[in-house]
């Protein structure tokens, strides 16, 4: 346009120039008039010719620019076109950007988040609230709205107002699931975890407890602030969300629906923003406060361990010089029968010594002795009785001296009988070992087993000590039998020359031994010489000869006396072992008890036949009782 407004300005003055030009051609004339007309003439057409070379040269000049303006114009439209074409394309870009975004954003934002979880419940409370409070508003119109016109319409007013009331039900039930959401819905999860009870630490048990306790408090301060930086990520995931649905709605791309969730986002950040602000101020109270309690913890242990180890030095110290002792006593008493029970003593005392030390070391209040005492007593008594029992055996045992390491001993149980050699007393049972004893060979069949006697039997079962008080020698007897036709006061006295010769060592120790036991015990009977006694049987005359021997080797003995008293029978003629037997008689008629005995013993035969008939006792006038011990 600004192009043909310049041509028509060039062409009024070239018209206002050709009648300026004709004007000085006339002045020119009439002044020069001594010019020639041809000339003049001349002139004009020159300048006229000029002229309008000038104006075709504007008007060709004039129409090449109107061509080059419609070719760059239709330039600029193309350009323009690819301009709003382009900008379409990176409007789309930033939008599918943007969604691509926001939807990464949510799914951080649902995926396993306790906080969004939380907020949920929250917003559907409060969905749930407004739900309830339309379906009131809606009942109390209905109710207020009284049914008009046809059965059939109060017949549907009913139905809908219990459908109404049903709803309500339904919401009143699900308001009461979430009313924990009511007001605060992260009031749980900015609570920390209980802390618990700040150990003391009076002993070294009490360090672990105390070192559990400071693990506990970095636990919860671990999980608190956990809690923190997810909330903190939470807040700065709804911030970049605003951030991303403002650019959705400058793109003026469908804004009415990212206006709604603008204002949801929004709404919720200041949730989340107010709910950090108090998260910051309940941290920094309890970093402050886990400090403090570490701190205090810390100095209590210390002081503990301390204490650990200058009781810990002071035991190790006892415990040299009990070494030291133990020493000395195996060294010079290893040989002394107190020897075992000198060592027990060492053992127990310094256990004794150990157990004060802890005890009054770690112990607070003295009083509190007692209670633990009683309560210990009362829980030992009931819960662990056969425990209690063999303890306050263990006490009888040790006290009364009623048992020693050392000693032989039978014990009684349930019909088993065990005898053994005490080889240890602890605290809760004596240990035996099983030797080859009477008992072991006619009764059990086994012997060198370790036997272990709980202390409590002492109180339940009976309990034999062949060695008690310094006694090392035990009554032993043998029991032989002969015929009845046998010289009975020769049997007799044969029995006691042969337990005198071999007991007369122990007679003379029982003896000694039993004169210092009067002092101790009311003993009537302290003879100790060997006894005889003799006995009607099924079968004969049985001899029981008693004498004392080795508590610890009766059978040795036994079998001595036994065979010695054997070979010394069978020299003689008129004295017959007599055992079960039968005589078969079959050419004669049996004896009559009147008639005499055979002066030998009848020989045992195998039963074929015939009736069966019993020795004839052959009288023995010449008996007379001796000192074979009938007392």
């Amino acid at each position: 346009m600004r192009f043909y407004f310049l041509i028509i300005i060039v062409l009024s003055q070239l018209s206002y120039a050709d009648l300026n030009i004709s004007q000085r051609v006339e002045q020119l004339i009439s002044n020069f008039t001594d010019k020639n007309e041809s000339e003049i003439r001349e002139e004009r057409r020159i300048k006229i010719e000029n002229s309008i070379k000038k104006i075709e040269e504007l008007q060709t000049k004039s129409s090449h620019e109107d061509i080059n303006k419609t070719a760059m114009d239709r330039e600029k439209l193309e350009l323009r076109k690819e301009k709003d074409e382009l900008r379409l394309r990176t409007l789309n870009l930033k939008r599918n950007t943007f969604l691509l975004k926001l939807e990464e954003v949510n799914r951080l934002l649902e995926d396993d988040n306790i906080w969004s979880k939380v907020y949920s419940n929250y917003e559907t409370y409060n969905d749930l609230e407004n739900k309830l409070l339309k379906t009131k508003k809606q009942i109390l119109f209905l109710k207020n709205r009284y049914p008009l016109g046809s059965p059939d319409k109060a017949e549907e007013y009913k139905l809908t107002l219990k459908k109404y009331e049903d709803e309500r039900a339904t919401l009143r039930g699900k308001l009461a699931q979430l009313q924990e959401y009511k007001e605060d819905p992260f009031k749980k999860l900015l609570t920390y975890d209980e802390i618990g009870e700040v150990p003391v630490v009076r002993s070294p048990l009490d360090i672990i407890k105390a070192v559990s306790f400071s693990k506990q408090l970095n636990s919860v301060e671990e999980d608190y602030q956990r809690r923190y930086v997810s909330l903190t990520e939470n807040v700065n995931r709804l911030h970049y969300k605003e951030n991303l649905l403002i650019g959705l709605i400058d793109l003026n791309i469908s804004t009415n629906s990212y206006e709604e969730k603008l204002k949801s986002v929004s709404t919720k950040l200041e949730k989340y923003d107010q709910t950090l602000e108090i998260f910051k101020t309940t941290q920094i109270a309890l970093e402050q406060k886990v400090v403090e309690l570490k701190l205090k913890i810390s100095d209590e242990i210390g002081k503990e361990i301390e204490k650990a180890i200058i009781i810990g030095s002071i035991i190790l110290f006892l415990l040299l010089v009990f070494f030291f002792i133990k020493y000395l006593v195996k060294k010079y008493m290893s040989e002394n029968e107190l020897y075992y029970t000198t060592n027990k003593a060492l053992n127990f005392t310094f256990i004794m010594i150990i157990f004060f030390i802890l005890l009054f070391s770690y112990l607070e209040n003295v009083g509190h002795l007692v209670t633990i005492l009683s309560f210990a007593s009362a829980g030992i008594a009931i819960a662990l009785k056969d425990w209690f029992m063999s303890m306050m055996g263990w006490l009888v045992i040790i006290f009364s001296g009623a048992i020693h390491v050392g000693d032989r001993i039978k014990v009684t149980k349930d019909g088993n009988e065990f005898v053994g050699d005490v080889v240890d007393i602890s605290l809760l049972r004596m240990t035996l070992h099983e030797d080859v004893t009477l008992t072991t060979d006619m009764v059990n069949r086994r012997a060198g087993r370790i036997i272990f006697i709980p202390n409590n039997y002492v109180f339940t079962d009976i309990i034999a000590n062949y060695a008690h008080s310094g006694l090392k020698t035990v009554w032993d007897g043998i029991d032989f039998v002969i015929t009845f036709d046998s010289n009975v006061t020769k049997a007799q006295s044969i029995s006691k020359e042969i337990s005198r010769k071999y007991s007369k060592g122990y007679t003379d120790m029982t003896r000694k031994q039993l004169n210092k036991l009067r002092s101790k015990y009311s003993m009537r009977n302290t003879s100790v010489e060997p006894r005889i006694f003799a006995f009607l049987d099924e079968n004969g005359v049985r001899i029981s000869v008693w004498y004392l021997t080795n508590a610890y080797a009766t059978l040795t003995l036994r079998s001595t006396i036994s065979m010695e008293i054997l070979q010394r029978i069978r020299e003689a003629d008129d004295i017959s072992i007599a055992f079960p037997s039968q005589s078969l008689y079959m050419d004669k008629p049996a004896p009559t008890n009147s008639e005499p005995k055979p002066p030998k013993p009848p020989v045992q035969v195998e039963e074929k036949s015939g009736e069966e008939s019993k020795e004839n006792e052959k009288p023995v006038s010449s008996y007379k009782a001796d000192d074979w011990g009938l007392y």
